[in-house]
């Protein structure tokens, strides 16, 4: 699991540093670690389809980088948070639509290699890259009507972006346990 967070240490990195006032520290820290991420799991061995989250901060960082220099006082900067989550979700959301949930490459990590083209893995993967997609949507969404609404609601956003990071993430811990138990049960059990 501390593994597969590391791939999201950009988008956080960005959501500590980044402030209204001086965003392009952020966006430079992320795009600096999601390369550097990206490099040091290269050299490790991982293929692309492990490194979706990494490739996609790289992605996002890079011309959020450029604005931020080129244009300091864009009117994009004070919804950085509401960006970052909707640029997350249309990464969860794409993965799904090209049949290929960015969770995947994650949990090939941590899966012996006669479990991934099961059905079973597949669908568990599904459920989990919807509940990230969902996860980021919401959080877009309440974070540009917060950021909008109520800029000075300080307090609302850091909960609203742990939130977005945090429920899909312990649901990535419980699901495929809870999968696996239902799977693994004795015929005839009922519980």
């Amino acid at each position: 699991m501390a593994r597969s967070l590391l791939g999201f240490l950009p988008w956080i990195a960005y959501a500590v540093v980044a402030t209204s006032d001086e965003w392009r520290y952020g966006a430079i820290l992320g795009l600096v670690i999601a390369v550097g991420v990206i490099v040091i799991d290269r050299r490790a061995g991982r293929t692309w389809d492990q490194m979706v989250i990494e490739v996609s901060a790289a992605a996002f960082f890079l011309p959020i980088t450029v604005i931020s220099f080129v244009s300091p006082d864009s009117p994009l900067m004070p919804y950085g948070p509401a960006l970052v989550n909707a640029w997350l979700a249309l990464t969860a959301w794409g993965s799904l639509a090209v049949r290929r949930p960015f969770t995947l490459g994650i949990a090939r990590r941590t899966t012996p290699p006669e479990v991934w083209r099961t059905p079973l893995f597949l669908r568990v993967n599904v459920v989990i890259t919807m509940v990230w997609g969902a996860a980021f949507t919401v959080a877009a969404v309440a974070l540009a009507v917060l950021l909008h609404e109520a800029p000075h609601a300080t307090a609302a956003v850091v909960a609203v972006k742990i939130l977005s990071f945090a429920v899909p993430a312990v649901f990535t811990v419980r699901y495929p346990k809870a999968v696996a138990a239902r799977h693994l049960r004795p015929a005839g059990h009922t519980a």
